[in-house]
């Protein structure tokens, strides 16, 4: 069942194209990855997902309302006074949660031990766990994550790998924007690759790069949009 999907997308801003004719979908159950360098519309497309924007021309659509939807975006949103637990506690009774899924949430983000802790305190890192565990707190149907593993130590990105490896066994549909083409490789089902805008290519990062490797040996999803630009993926 299709859960995100644009059709002919346009968005510009002045008389700068920033999407042209972007169209794409995506299943129940998979994470699909957004790739592409700064500037190239990413950002545009999660804000028109996510009814921040509307789109000048094409559709967009989602097939869940708000409160099925988790967000990690690129203002945290944080309460800075509060600790972390009580930053999520917040929420709740919004989403009609209990406490003790609220701590097992902190747990499988390792914050647990960080739970009474300012937020103003915590790393950069640690803020980005606790920005993670209250996206996913609801256990969500859709899921947007920008750059989740950014500023994060191998280890930890490994368990948030694993966290929403399991959302998308639950059915979560997950889909997340990196800059890390090793990431998007392991990671994602399904990806799009974004350049001035436009999607230069698209379908499951294995055959994407075997399509671009004559010699059928491995080869990275950064390698791919080099021969696609010319430039880089950063």
């Amino acid at each position: 069942m299709i859960s995100i999907s644009m059709k002919n997308a346009k968005k510009s801003f002045g008389e700068k194209e920033v999407l042209k004719d972007v169209t794409f979908e995506t299943y129940e159950g998979e994470i699909f990855g957004l790739l592409g360098p700064s500037g190239s519309g990413k950002t545009t497309i999660i804000n028109i997902l996510t009814k921040q924007l509307t789109v000048d021309d094409g559709e967009s659509y989602v097939s869940v309302n708000s409160s099925e939807i988790g967000l990690m975006l690129e203002h945290d949103g944080l309460y800075s006074r509060l600790s972390c637990l009580d930053n999520l506690i917040v929420f709740e009774d919004i989403y009609g949660i209990s406490r003790t899924q609220t701590l097992e949430t902190l747990d499988r983000v390792g914050l647990t031990d960080a739970k009474k802790t300012i937020v103003k305190q915590l790393s950069h890192g640690m803020r980005q766990r606790l920005v993670i565990a209250r996206a996913v707190l609801h256990n969500p149907k859709v899921l947007f994550l920008d750059e989740p593993t950014s500023a994060l130590d191998p280890l930890t990105a490994r368990g948030i790998y694993k966290l929403i490896g399991d959302l998308r066994d639950r059915g979560s549909t997950i889909f997340l924007t990196t800059h890390n083409m090793e990431e998007a490789t392991n990671l994602c089902d399904r990806v799009i690759m974004l350049h001035n805008g436009t999607i230069i290519e698209q379908g499951a990062p294995k055959d994407i790069c075997e399509r671009y490797n004559s010699f059928k040996t491995t080869m990275d999803l950064e390698s791919v949009f080099v021969q696609l630009t010319g430039g880089t993926a950063q």
